[in-house]
């Protein structure tokens, strides 16, 4: 019957893959092979097993055991990025990111390149890549007139956006799974990561430079008289703030991380209720529901609710093939059988790990959705907090997925809003991403010698 869990989790993996042909929602999927997975596993009363990271085992638990315990590590995720996502709500409904206008000064092609990636960068380690790339597509469309210009913009906005995810414990899905997981802390995955995220920045931005699409001046365009929101600026701050605050909250208090995102919101929440009470009349509220003019009640109901079902629904499908030792043989068997590269020693248990497989990890998450990729060696390695593998891992599946245009979150949202072609961004900006991706990994292997 393990057999039967690991073709239902492939077919539903390859589903995923393909959502945009089978035009079917990558939650639906997800779901499905969540639920089938642990049906299989009760019904067929299949051995259920923890592992112990000292001893590197597997010790025989209970089904209900395991199950909530799975489900508590994949709650927090869930919470921590619903807290998240609300702050960036909440700052989307006072107009905040209209401040990052005023950054942009300038008709220069090239300049507007550097701006616009430095800004993916810094934004993308703070809010997360994928709302970076849909403020910043936001904000270019006011700028950039042309489609064929927007697009080349729209791409450099993506490679940025992954490269600046990379580093920070906050600015990536899969970076915040191992952050949370207590695979990596903050301080050492800055120190880390940081230079080759910003050499897998650089890189492409120079390498881009020098292309056609970038030389000369944009379009003129005219920017129309907007209404801003008096209070915008101090929510961006605040909003950003409030997030950087997180990693922060964690060291100190050594809880877990949604609990200091939690605070984070309820601390963004309380100004925003108290910044929009002079939109309250007793007429108003007497001829309008309540919530219409709640900033944080407005919020919540604009989260992105299928992303959290989709992440649900693919962790805890990952956690069944953990729970039945699947994922423990397979590490067992890649550490014996892979050619070894570079190789890391096991502290825990002897075994060496190549960094080809990372490499090609990397490569993998530019065609597949790098969040099972990664909940996936979370469940096969038991390496310590902080050891170079889950730094290695980190920046893999961050940055790796710049290499298509469906290889990332960030990517395939940018493929929607500027309706970019899947083969002119790999005829054009494939080889600048994997380029980038190359140059930081010998950054990478550059520090870790050190």
């Amino acid at each position: 019957m393990e057999t039967l869990v690991i073709a239902i989790f492939v077919i539903g993996y390859l589903a995923i893959t393909l959502e945009h042909p089978l035009r079917i929602d990558k939650l639906i999927p997800a779901l499905v092979m969540m639920a089938l997975c642990w049906a299989i596993v009760a019904l067929s009363h299949l051995d259920v097993f923890s592992v112990d990271p000292e001893q590197h085992q597997l010790i025989p638990t209970h089904l209900e055991e395991i199950l909530l315990h799975h489900l508590g590590k994949t709650a927090e995720i869930l919470v921590f990025l619903i807290g998240a996502m609300t702050i960036v709500e909440i700052i989307d409904c006072f107009d905040g990111f209209s401040t990052i206008n005023q950054f942009v000064r300038t008709k220069s092609k090239m300049r507007l390149l550097w701006i616009f990636g430095i800004l993916a960068f810094v934004l993308s380690a703070i809010i997360d890549n994928l709302t970076a790339t849909i403020v910043l597509i936001s904000i270019l469309r006011k700028i950039v007139n042309t489609n064929e210009d927007r697009i080349w913009y729209a791409s450099m906005i993506v490679i940025a956006a992954n490269a600046g995810g990379a580093w920070s414990p906050i600015g990536d899905v899969t970076t915040t799974m191992l952050w949370i997981a207590d695979k990596v802390s903050t301080g050492e995955l800055i120190k880390n990561l940081f230079l080759p995220s910003v050499i897998a920045l650089v890189i492409p931005l120079l390498l881009a430079s020098r292309t056609k699409a970038f030389k000369g001046n944009i379009e003129a365009f005219e920017k129309k008289d907007e209404k801003k929101n008096p209070n915008s600026s101090l929510m961006l701050y605040l909003g950003l703030g409030a997030i950087i605050f997180v990693p922060i909250f964690k060291t100190i208090t050594h809880l877990p991380p949604y609990i200091g995102m939690m605070l984070s919101l309820a601390i963004v929440a309380i100004f925003a209720e108290v910044l929009s009470k002079y939109k309250y009349t007793l007429t108003t509220i007497n001829e309008n529901p309540h919530h219409e003019f709640n900033p944080v009640h407005n919020s919540l109901g604009r989260i992105e609710m299928p992303s959290i079902l989709f992440f649900l629904g693919i962790l805890m499908a990952v956690a069944a093939l953990e729970s039945i030792g699947v994922l423990f043989h397979f590490a067992e068997g890649l550490a014996e059988n892979v050619p070894l590269l570079g190789t890391e020693m096991d502290m825990a248990s002897g075994h060496m790990i190549s960094d080809l497989v990372i490499i090609i990890l990397g490569f993998a998450s530019a065609v597949i959705d790098n969040v099972p990729l990664v909940a996936a060696t979370i469940g096969m390695f038991s390496e310590p907090l902080d050891h170079e593998i889950w730094h290695f891992i980190a920046y893999a599946a961050g940055t790796g997925g710049s290499m298509l245009i469906i290889g990332s979150a960030a990517g395939v949202v940018a493929m929607g809003m500027e309706k970019i072609n899947f083969f002119w961004y790999v005829k054009n900006v494939s080889w600048i991403a994997m380029l980038g991706y190359l140059a930081g990994i010998i950054a990478f292997f550059f520090i870790r010698e050190l």
